[in-house]
């Protein structure tokens, strides 16, 4: 009894004496390209963030000072249905972890049965010769039917040792998997926020260049007025009277047409939302002022900031710890088996002590020949690996583009307004001395309609520049990351735990 008890005690702990070792090659996240110190090309005299505010926080929309804006804002988190999409897709991979995770611990089944049978029914016979006169007898026996019954409680457990590292490699790249779907999740969040933001001042953008065409419009009906009468006075010609009419009507066409842009501009913002466009509007308002103070920070942190490189770190992560596990097809596989439970003819005797019974005993299967079918996936971990090393490389090179796109596009938008400004003062005090010289006859209406063709392009290209430093801003406020870090990816205990992974969701919707 002794001999047996050492025997399953050593049989017990062989798992923790040979599960010490993970083949493939360990995890080192991969050099990126960037920028030397000194800050971004394109800063110019952009205002470098101090130490203290050198990241956007909270909620960034708030940096424009709009409750509209924000209120809609606070409503992507809730109801738009692509981020509730992402919202179960990180779910989902979340419990594909605690799925990995399981192949640490024995499978154990329990199969009770009960049997009953019938042995089958024969006759036998046979003859003998009597010695004396030759007489025979016969004689039959019948067998009766015999009926068993059999009561099984069989308990079995099956494990298989984790000897190089397979499972460990497995948890690992479900764990970066998980990660990386967070990451996603905030990726979009931020994608949806920022679209919105931008299809929200473009929206008004249309507003004001509508409110200038309005004014244009109330201006060229005076101008018409003024030429029906210089004609019936007979100071002005026919065609000056359609000159002016031609002026209204196309500039009523212009504003007419804005109508247009502005509907999509208004439905996209719903469906953003997660409402029908059909029972949503926006009051009309006409966009002002300038983007707002955006602190920049340093490019080395920008790693950090930016939920795609995240995803795509974690991407790297995961298909590192897949070479482990289709090395470990190399090796053969230890699995440990025990099974015990009690088995009688009677259900009275199942759990008497000659009823029971038990088995242990460890199994190792090696492939011998898959024509190369292990290489080959091995193969295959290694060059997806290469495919994500590459793909995290590109999208860190296209964060650091598109920050110096957006940052020299306000720049050169921001001078570009300002000559505007100058350009649009000249284009209407040319209107007014044209004006003044056609109502005092030395020049004909044409003068006047080119002056006030010239004001309105200028007018409706200072509007057009005021919208793009706006939706400029936005795309440099989600090129910077938005208010994300790297802070928030949920650890590995958090993607393991599907309640933990919602409420980690729940806490990122409210930065």
């Amino acid at each position: 009894m002794k001999t047996i008890l050492r025997r399953r005690t050593a049989f017990m702990a062989l798992p923790f004496l040979i599960t010490a070792c993970s083949v493939g090659p360990d995890y080192t996240q991969p050099s990126a390209p960037v920028p030397a110190a000194g800050g971004y090309k394109e800063l110019g005299n952009w205002e470098v963030a101090q130490p203290k505010d050198d990241a956007i926080r909270g909620k960034w929309w708030e940096i424009y000072h709009d409750p509209q804006l924000n209120a809609l804002e606070d409503q992507v988190n809730i109801s738009n249905q692509n981020v509730a999409q992402a919202e179960a897709q990180f779910r989902e991979a979340a419990a594909e972890v605690k799925v990995a995770r399981a192949a640490f611990f024995p499978t154990v089944t329990a199969n009770p049965a009960f049997n009953e049978s019938q042995a089958s029914q024969s006759l036998t016979g046979g003859g003998t010769s009597g010695a004396g006169g030759g007489s025979a007898s016969a004689s039959r026996q019948h067998v009766g039917a015999s009926t068993v019954s059999l009561y099984d409680l069989p308990v079995e457990a099956t494990y298989m040792v984790d000897v190089w590292g397979a499972v460990r490699r497995s948890v690992e790249a479900s764990t970066a998997t998980a990660q990386a779907s967070f990451a996603n999740l905030e990726n979009a969040r931020l994608s949806y926020q920022a679209t919105l933001a931008q299809d929200y001042f473009s929206m008004h953008g249309q507003d004001a260049e509508a409110a200038l065409l309005q004014t244009t419009v109330k201006s060229y009906e005076d101008y018409l007025t003024l030429t029906k009468n210089r004609y019936n006075s007979g100071i002005a010609s026919q065609g000056d009277v359609a000159l002016a009419q031609t002026q209204l009507d196309t500039t009523k066409a212009q504003l007419i047409d804005l109508g247009v842009q502005r509907a999509m501009f208004e439905h996209a913002i719903a469906v953003l939302i997660g409402k029908p466009p059909t029972n949503f509007g926006l009051k009309t308002v006409s966009l002002t002022g300038v983007p707002p103070h955006i602190p920049i920070g340093v490019p080395s942190t920008l790693l950090e900031r930016r939920p795609d490189i995240a995803e795509a770190e974690r991407q790297v992560a995961s298909a590192n710890a897949s070479i482990g596990v289709q090395v470990a097809g190399y090796y053969p596989q230890l699995t440990l088996s025990a099974s015990t439970g009690m088995e009688a003819i009677e259900l009275s005797q199942l759990f008497s002590g000659p009823s029971f019974l038990w088995s242990v005993g460890p199994t190792v299967a090696q492939t011998i020949f898959d024509a190369g079918a292990t290489h080959g996936r091995v193969q295959e971990a290694q060059a997806n690996y290469d495919s994500t090393v590459g793909n995290y490389r590109q999208t860190v090179l296209t964060a650091f583009q598109q920050v110096e796109d957006d940052l020299s596009g306000l720049r050169i938008l921001e001078q570009e307004a300002a000559a505007e400004d100058t350009a649009v003062k000249a284009a209407q005090q040319s209107l007014e001395i044209s004006s003044n010289q056609y109502q005092a006859g030395t020049v004909d209406y044409l003068t006047v309609i080119t002056a006030q063709a010239t004001a309105l392009s200028d007018e409706v290209t200072a509007v057009s520049i005021r919208t793009r430093r706006m939706t400029t801003s936005v795309l440099l406020v989600e090129a910077l990351g938005g208010g994300w870090n790297t802070g928030k990816l949920p650890g590995k205990g958090g993607v393991a735990d599907v309640p933990q992974a919602q409420a980690d969701i729940s806490k990122n919707k409210q930065p």
